[in-house]
């Protein structure tokens, strides 16, 4: 059992705070606004009692054990007094970081490791040269309690034990590490993420389907045989000379980032910023929080198929 304080208590922290706890850990949960703070436990209490029903959390949680596990206190100090590992989830602004990586040098254990959760920066300049033997990115993915991905990758003068440490600590937690080799802003799946969302919004802006037409395909096409194939193992299954034979036809052209896009734009000029808002490509009636719990549930259903299931990626070397 690690003591674990986690800064930032928004959409990403709370999740990561109730992670840690499920994993076996004792979590310090703190933020800036005390309003976010205050939030998080119920936050927290709906998304365990989703675990639970779904079977993806022991049945003996409940909103008590939690309380136990996860303590919230506004004060930073507090929060990062004792831990071992400081988990980073403020928002991604360079000179906020830069502000409470100073903060953390003055208050934090000397010998703790210091993660950052963030999207796309290079946090390493930001943080204290004293900090910088344990200092890591580990990236996680929404809603972390589900999606098992963890994008890792050590400072520049990280020490190899701290890495692994934090590397071991996930996995035991049932999470799955990538330990990349240098940074770059997005990582691998977010970058993929990234050229995914630059061909769709071209295709919407340009006419050629509607957002449920696009995401049919995607769902229809592309998401029934990514799960089991990754596409390195798809493409062996195609076969490499169909892929030789398509990058020989240039027969596509990637869209040219523009900055912007003109449905996205008028979206968010009309309020329609997403499921909070009731509405953005789609219409969403009814309680936000219902439906972010109506997501994570058929997201259990899934992840415990892909379980049965398994994955084709690797078959090889354990037959």
């Amino acid at each position: 059992m690690a003591r674990v304080a986690v800064i930032g208590a928004g959409t990403m922290g709370h999740a990561l705070a109730l992670v840690f706890a499920l994993g076996g850990h004792r979590v310090r949960l703190t933020d800036s606004n005390p309003a976010t703070l205050a939030k998080a436990q119920g936050l927290m209490e709906t998304a365990l009692a989703t675990l639970v029903q779904g079977g993806e959390a022991p049945k003996d949680w409940t909103s008590g054990h939690l309380a136990q596990a996860v303590t919230r206190h506004e004060r930073l100090e507090e929060a990062v007094d004792g831990a071992e590992l400081i988990v980073e989830a403020i928002i991604e602004v360079p000179e906020a970081k830069r502000e409470l990586y100073a903060r953390l040098d003055a208050c934090a254990p000397a010998d703790a490791i210091l993660a950052s959760n963030t999207s796309h920066l290079d946090v390493f300049p930001l943080i204290p040269e004293a900090r910088q033997a344990k200092a890591l990115i580990a990236h996680w993915y929404t809603p972390p309690y589900l999606v098992d991905l963890v994008d890792m990758i050590p400072g520049p003068k990280c020490e190899p034990a701290a890495f692994d440490s934090v590397f071991s600590m996930l996995k035991a937690m049932g999470k799955q590490p990538l330990g990349l080799k240098k940074f770059v802003p997005g990582y691998v799946a977010n970058r993929i993420q990234a050229a995914i969302g630059l061909e769709v919004q071209n295709l919407l802006d340009e006419g050629v389907a509607t957002a449920a037409e696009i995401d049919a395909a995607i769902i229809h096409g592309l998401a029934l045989r990514l799960p089991i194939l990754g596409f390195y193992a798809k493409a062996d299954f195609t076969g490499l000379p169909l892929m030789q034979a398509v990058a020989r036809n240039k027969s596509y052209t990637p869209p040219v980032p523009k900055g912007g896009s003109p449905v996205l734009d008028k979206l968010v000029e009309e309020g329609r910023t997403g499921v909070l808002a009731g509405a953005g490509y789609y219409d969403w009636p009814g309680d936000p929080a219902a439906l972010f719990e109506a997501r994570d549930r058929r997201l259990i259903q899934l992840k415990q198929a892909m379980r049965e299931i398994g994955t084709m990626a690797g078959l090889e070397r354990s037959e």
